[in-house]
């Protein structure tokens, strides 16, 4: 699969090499509280990585690196649990010190390829509770919450919402 082109990152598809960057990152407790923990071995992690790639190959999952356009590594975020009618997104981490807008970018650009490389007209995910910043951001977009348990809150995004937000953040985008 080819990268997806944005106008100052890039998600390009994460390969085994990635393995040491994803863990790092995945490790840093600061940054991944709301997400399932990962266990500190460099071999499994390569493992689960080559697994991934077949889950690619079969279009049934997608794990980006988020990546400057000097392609300087950024962050992380995956597309998966394709429904018929939905895709998911999710693990979503971004290192410290990355740019700004890297967080807006890359979510523009998850939509871009979900709504427009895969065709679907609406998006569902999750956030932990108390994850505000999350929260925040989707909801700024427009995300809705359909419902949520004791530990998330659950979201559902039409492709007619991102068509709207997405002129407000054209600059973002190539």
């Amino acid at each position: 699969m080819k990268s997806i082109q944005g106008k100052n990152i890039n998600l390009r598809p994460a390969r085994v090499e990635d393995a040491e960057f994803i863990l790092g990152l995945r490790l840093q407790q600061h940054k991944t509280q709301y997400l399932s923990p990962v266990e500190n071995d460099l071999v499994k992690q390569q493992a689960w990585l080559q697994c991934y790639q077949q889950k690619e190959q079969q279009g049934l999952e997608y794990y980006f690196v988020i990546e400057s356009i000097q392609h300087e590594n950024l962050g992380l975020v995956r597309v998966y649990d394709l429904q018929p009618d939905s895709f998911c997104w999710g693990s979503w981490l971004i290192k410290d010190n990355a740019p700004k807008t890297t967080a807006i970018e890359s979510a523009l650009l998850v939509y871009e390829f979900g709504f427009g490389k895969l065709g679907y007209k609406q998006a569902h995910f999750d956030v932990r509770k108390g994850n505000e910043r999350v929260i925040a951001f989707h909801q700024r977009f427009g995300a809705s919450v359909t419902h949520e348990d004791e530990l998330n809150y659950y979201f559902n995004y039409q492709l007619k919402d991102y068509l709207q937000i997405k002129q407000k953040y054209r600059r973002f985008l190539s």
